[in-house]
């Protein structure tokens, strides 16, 4: 056995098994409850890999085990990757979701809080802008277990949480852009009070400092996740400019992918093109950055995987195994499209 293919107890992980097997965790939930949707070849390789290792099957408790997967808005396009990538894995394991959305606000989670009570659900997957110390405490009270995504502030170090590694690629995103000659670059930053927010802010201010480039006063600017809120900050953005009588930037980062294309649809109708004007980088990866025009240069935020590893983690903490891991960072990647290019030269 090779010293990666264990966590940091010495504890054989279905990831581990993933890794090794050259598949997903998911794949290796559906081996481990005999679904019938995975190759003679996948099965076969997986159940050698455990056999390698010595991974020892334990009487499983999920079957038929109810999850509540709880998010802000059901509608997004984000939402929707996230529920994909939960019902992936509950569907392999034989378990039920059940979804709920809270729409941020402390009232609504209280609420659901008391209908988890009342249908006596198995575990929760959290992904809520604020889950509040007693509301933690309740869930706690009600031994059920529960796993945090992409919490919005500091969270006991007990409580496992999945994430992603936003800082690292909002540095990612804008050294593309310094890469590509841009100095004068916007960022349309997300919720202030969303951890995530503000590391991929933190990130762009670290690029630029560390390129020496300026950030003029109003060049970023914290709205909401959608392409509202992208359209209502680009806007700013440019009246500001025109009315100090400042060239505007010829690059922006948005923090999410919906943000990216309600800048495309202010800067088209304000006459500038996409990227010969202004280059544009989301963050995300949603589908539909593939099918912008030009395609959507992003940062890819793995929130399939995010998803699908927070309902295996919450499996397993429904059949009482122990999890070595309660803080889990999943990695960011640029994904280089067309909607980014070098700046026009000066006339």
């Amino acid at each position: 056995m090779t010293a990666d293919s264990t966590g940091a107890t010495g504890r054989i992980t279905l990831s581990s098994i993933a890794s090794v097997a050259g598949v997903s965790v998911s794949t290796v939930s559906k081996v481990l409850n005999g679904r019938s949707d995975v190759s003679a070849e996948t099965k076969g390789r997986v159940e050698s890999v455990m056999d390698d290792l010595g991974y020892q099957r334990r009487p499983a408790r999920r079957r038929g085990s109810v999850v509540d997967l709880v998010l802000n808005e059901l509608d997004s396009l984000w939402s929707v990757e996230i529920i994909r990538g939960v019902d992936e894995v509950l569907d392999g394991a034989g378990a039920s979701m059940v979804l709920s959305a809270v729409h941020g606000r402390s009232s609504n989670t209280r609420e659901w809080l008391d209908q988890l009570a009342a249908r006596r659900s198995n575990g929760a997957i959290l992904v809520v802008s604020e889950l509040t110390p007693q509301q933690r405490k309740r869930l706690v009270a009600m031994d059920i277990p529960f796993v945090l995504v992409d919490p919005v502030g500091s969270v006991d170090a007990l409580v496992p949480t999945v994430g992603a590694t936003n800082w690292a690629g909002a540095v990612s995103a804008c050294d593309h852009l310094i890469g590509l000659g841009h100095s004068r670059i916007a960022h349309l930053a997300g919720p202030r009070q969303l951890l995530c927010s503000r590391a991929r802010a933190d990130g762009f201010h670290a690029a630029m400092e560390r390129a020496e480039l300026a950030v003029p006063e109003g060049w970023v600017s914290y709205g909401e996740f959608n392409d509202r809120s992208g359209r209502e900050e680009t806007a700013r953005l440019l009246d500001r400019t025109a009315a100090r009588g400042e060239e505007p930037p010829t690059a922006v980062f948005a923090a999410s992918d919906l943000q990216a294309l309600g800048a495309f649809e202010v800067l088209r109708d304000r006459g500038f093109a996409i990227p010969q004007d202004v280059s544009v980088v989301g963050f995300d990866d949603l589908p539909v950055a593939r099918w912008t025009h030009p395609a959507l240069t992003t940062v890819r935020q793995p929130l399939l995987e995010m998803a699908s590893m927070a309902a295996t983690t919450l499996l397993r903490m429904i059949d009482g195994e122990h999890v070595e891991t309660l803080r889990l960072e999943m990695a960011t990647q640029l994904m280089v499209r067309g909607s980014t290019a070098p700046p026009a030269p000066r006339s």
